[in-house]
């Protein structure tokens, strides 16, 4: 049995200091929204207790779905780097960036040179720079196959909305053929959701043509973050249902109105054309302080 452990959205803070000019344009409406509400809801209180539980499930590989930072100041990559060697050695963990890590569009190299251990593919050699033509990236543990995308791009005052593009869709498409001919169990990592509904602000702008290469590619699971919600979506492909999961924001609350920070465990067994994989929602209940193991459901099998 593999497991696999998936948390998003931490909105690492404090906000570092900045100098006047690194805060004109959006980041300075983001630091708003930081000492609006962010900070109130979002801390350290509530995401070291849900982080020592997750280690304490010894999980074989740990999944980040994005948005470590907030508005992408230069110093928010080292707090996320700091974040990310927490939770274990690079070959244990994988980060695929989300909107606010990418935030302006002078920040959209921060992500990938501070974090480039963790969003490395198998064949990244180890001194070569990680750049947006790197994603999908994959690595392969064991039977199961990790493939990180990228919806990361720099939008507009008030947009929070993501892409993946053409060319990274042809490739994941290959990629995904590629890795059900190796018999592996494919795990998609997304920041902004594939399925549903969300104002226009916050989509996937090319969510339909994703969905496509997923339909006709294939994949086991997708995961997301994005919404701040736990979710159960699902994507119709020639295979079967590919379940699409969302998870809370890491950092949130018991009492957020979007829910309590959580995580997820996947349990992966079985081989091609039998594959099982259990789904266990951890984190607070609604108003309830200590962490704990809320829902277990079948997905796959």
């Amino acid at each position: 049995m593999y497991v696999l452990a998936h948390l998003s959205d931490p909105h690492l803070g404090p906000i570092p200091e900045a100098r006047i000019s690194e805060l004109l344009g959006k980041r300075f409406f983001g630091m708003m929204n930081w000492i609006g509400a962010r900070r109130r809801n979002f801390g350290a209180a509530t995401l070291a207790p849900l982080i020592t539980d997750l280690l304490a499930q010894a999980p074989d590989h740990i999944c980040v779905t994005g948005d470590l930072v907030n508005v992408s100041l230069p110093a928010e990559f080292d707090t996320g780097a700091t974040f990310l060697a927490s939770l274990g050695a690079p070959d244990k963990v994988s980060v695929v960036p989300g909107n606010h890590d990418a935030y302006v569009r002078s920040a959209m190299h921060y992500h990938l040179e501070h974090w480039a251990p963790f969003l490395a593919g198998d064949n990244t050699h180890p001194h070569t720079p990680v750049d947006v033509e790197a994603f999908p990236y994959v690595r392969r543990r064991g039977a199961v196959a990790v493939v990180g995308v990228s919806t990361a791009v720099p939008t507009a005052v008030f947009l929070a909305s993501g892409e993946m593009g053409r060319a990274q869709r042809a490739r994941l498409k290959t990629l995904l053929e590629q890795l059900k001919a190796e018999g592996l169990f494919r795990v998609v990592m997304i920041h902004h959701p594939p399925v549903g509904e969300r104002p226009f602000h916050r989509d996937l702008r090319d969510a339909a043509k994703v969905r496509a290469v997923l339909a006709e590619a294939g994949a086991e699971l997708v995961l997301h973050g994005h919404d701040h919600r736990a979710s159960l979506g699902q994507i119709e492909a020639a295979g079967g249902l590919i379940p699409v999961v969302g998870v809370p924001s890491a950092s949130a609350g018991p009492a957020s109105e979007r829910g309590p920070g959580g995580y997820c465990l996947y349990r992966i067994s079985g081989g091609p054309g039998a594959w099982r994989c259990d789904m266990e929602r951890r984190g607070y209940a609604k108003d309830v302080t200590s962490v704990q193991s809320l829902t277990r459901q079948v997905l796959v099998g």
